[in-house]
């Protein structure tokens, strides 16, 4: 990420009032401590160009997490999640409001959105819901809510020379992508006899409490068709543990019935056959957003599709055999 290096040093040696009187200026909120003020000014001023709303955070790859806590000047260590809730953290609470202490003084619907917010379970009582979210206040510590005391003393090395420069991380995940002849288009559907396939290994019954579930999933099919589609367009074609992730994240902030394990390991199956049907492999091979043109596999999926029928056709005879 490129930011302009001598505003953020401006800023992370700013005290409260010049931090107020920067706000008032460019017609932001001046209200709040000199951390809230602090992140608030960065957010908008360094990083106005970056989504950084829930869904924007939920949507960064890693390293880009990390770049972003680097930026805000805390902590960015930690696993992707971690990352994602140190961020959500410091952009929307005051560390000095939001404590172990104070979730006793909390109501049950302001905990489950907490909860929400930073991926964890929703059920329980309001002393789970209160457990869970202490239990990530006091994982991330003092990792947010104050950028930190070098920073905030000394601001950024050699900014006098430099006013643009790029913060990095090293680099923790490499991706080899191959770029196709032909880029696919993730958002074709699928043939007819795919999509057949797969709401019947969706909506299979179990004789467990989740069936409805499964069934109301199952009258969603183009709606799950399309998010996987879109995922693997702006993923280069990978589907991965990663990918997999942000599809139950999605599928959760839109409602969907997956809070039992059954139900989304039985949507993430369904999900991993819709995108390989598509012509995802576990690495990018395309670049992000390339589309146009016809995927791979036409003759494995032909092949597919035959031993299918057969199968089909082998439990109706056996079915009519058994009426006669």
């Amino acid at each position: 990420m490129t930011v302009d290096q001598v505003l953020l040093d401006q800023l992370y040696r700013a005290r409260l009032m010049e931090l107020r009187e920067r706000a008032e200026a460019a017609g932001f909120k001046k209200n709040g401590s000199v951390e809230v003020l602090r992140a608030r000014l960065i957010r908008n001023q360094v990083m106005g160009e970056h989504d950084l709303s829930w869904e924007g955070i939920q949507a960064m790859s890693h390293q880009e997490l990390g770049d972003t806590l680097k930026i805000f000047g805390i902590k960015s260590s930690g696993s992707h999640k971690e990352r994602r809730q140190r961020l959500w953290l410091h952009l929307n609470h005051d560390s000095r409001r939001l404590t172990v202490e104070n979730l006793a003084e909390m109501e049950r619907d302001k905990l489950h959105s907490l909860c929400r917010k930073l991926e964890l379970q929703l059920t329980g009582t309001r002393t789970v819901l209160m457990g869970r979210v202490a239990g990530v206040l006091a994982s991330q510590g003092r990792g947010w809510g104050q950028i930190k005391r070098s920073l905030r003393r000394n601001g950024l090395p050699d900014v006098q020379t430099q006013t643009v420069k790029t913060i990095q991380q090293p680099e923790e995940e490499v991706i080899v992508i191959e770029v196709p002849e032909n880029p696919i288009d993730f958002m074709q559907p699928i043939s007819q006899h795919q999509m057949e396939d797969a709401v019947d290994l969706l909506s299979k019954s179990d004789g467990k409490s989740g069936d409805s579930s499964l069934q109301n999933l199952a009258g969603m099919i183009r709606d799950i068709e399309r998010m996987i589609g879109t995922i693997l367009n702006s993923h280069g074609g990978r589907w991965s543990e990663q990918e997999e992730e942000l599809f139950l994240r999605i599928a959760i902030r839109r409602g969907w019935p997956i809070d039992d394990e059954t139900i989304s390991t039985r949507l993430l199956l369904v999900a991993g056959r819709i995108a390989e049907a598509k012509g995802s492999r576990d690495f990018a091979f395309q670049e992000t957003g390339a589309t146009p043109v016809s995927a791979p596999k036409a003759a494995s999926e032909d092949s597919d599709a035959i031993a299918r029928i057969r199968a089909k056709m082998t439990e109706a005879e056996q079915i009519i055999a058994g009426l006669r």
